[in-house]
């Protein structure tokens, strides 16, 4: 089968690709028309160079089993499909644009459309969390704003389910995640639970309000480890138009510590829906700075260090070398004569 997906191509017989919507780093998103139903559904295709890849493949199984135990306004939803030639998922077809479209064209929302659209948020996740789902790649980019008003939560490609015989385990590779919004546990390649998606929800809260991200930096690792050393700017000080409310939301959410955090997504959307009303902490002013990530040894000193020290090593194995050779040859020059002193004996 070709690696391309063109419109007008039926899959399995059934469904016939209208439109390709994006082509990813690792999948196609596709309209398509599901000729069974007459509806329009989307498509998610694995490239074909994935398909052969056990974890990539593993982790695509996973999204879609996750996904067709969900029932929720708030969460994107999946339909079954039998007899596939080649892995994919359906989808429900979804009008509209990503959060993170949304913010590329006004970089800050209003402190009342932004409450609105986290308040659904929390909706579909609480409904996650209670079916001991944890999504654990929350972004702007995996929130649907749809035409209607409605919000959906896409992607569940390195979702954790409780009730899963395999999960993704983090100890022995990269952390998973987007640098901007992953929470502290998973940097340091923890599982993460609940409160891992809270922080993610705090991150974008933030980003939605002061119009930049948490951290910044010049490289994701950077980013990563000042979520580990420390606190980000309070959020009105990019922003002072933002009420003292708001702010004590998010950097509630945004808390390094996990128990620190809200208890619930549903005490988080409880607070944001009378906002009004939370009881201010000051959490602002105990903010700590992130730490500069630096070696502690200056680069150009570790790499002379480095430098003598492998020149050392050349002259100390080149003098044994050459003293070992100058023994071998005294003690060859002996053997001869040994020889012929036997030989003479004989």
């Amino acid at each position: 089968m070709s690696n391309e997906l063109q419109v007008g191509q039926v899959l399995d017989d059934r469904f016939k690709i209208l439109e390709v919507i994006n082509r990813g780093g690792m999948a196609w998103i596709c309209e398509a028309l599901d000729r069974q139903t007459g509806r329009s559904v989307a498509l998610k295709v694995p490239l074909l160079q994935f398909e052969c890849d056990p974890g990539f493949f593993s982790r695509f199984q996973r999204e879609e089993n996750i996904g067709l135990t969900l029932n929720h306004p708030c969460i994107l939803k999946m339909f079954p499909a039998s007899d596939k030639s080649r892995p994919y998922i359906v989808m429900e077809y979804l009008e509209g644009r990503t959060l993170a479209a949304r913010l590329h064209e006004q970089t800050r929302l209003s402190e009342g459309e932004a409450v609105r659209i986290v308040s659904q948020i929390c909706e579909g996740l609480d409904y996650l969390h209670r079916k001991g789902v944890v999504h654990r790649d929350l972004k702007p980019e995996n929130v649907m704003l749809c035409k209607d008003g409605t919000v959906r939560i896409l992607d569940f490609g390195i979702a954790k389910s409780e009730n899963a015989r395999r999960l993704t385990f983090g100890g022995f590779t990269a952390p998973m995640g987007t640098p901007d919004y992953i929470a502290p546990e998973r940097v340091q390649g923890k599982r993460g639970d609940s409160r891992t998606d809270i922080y993610a929800l705090g991150a974008m809260l933030y980003e939605m309000t002061t119009g930049l991200p948490p951290y910044d930096g010049d490289n994701p690792y950077v980013i990563m480890n000042a979520r580990l050393s420390g606190d980000p700017e309070p959020p009105r000080k990019r922003n002072p138009e933002l009420s003292p409310e708001i702010e004590e939301i998010i950097l509630h959410a945004l808390e390094r510590n996990p128990s620190k955090r809200f208890p619930s997504v549903a005490s988080m959307k409880a607070e944001l829906n009378n906002y009004g009303q939370v009881s201010l902490t000051e959490r602002f002013k105990r903010l700590r700075p992130p730490q500069l990530w630096k070696a502690r040894v200056p680069l150009l000193p570790k790499i002379a260090a480095f430098v003598v020290i492998q020149i050392a090593v050349f002259f100390l194995l080149f003098w044994w070398f050459s003293h070992r050779s100058h023994r071998d040859n005294s003690a060859g020059t002996s053997k001869p004569g040994v020889v012929e002193t036997s030989s003479q004996t004989k």
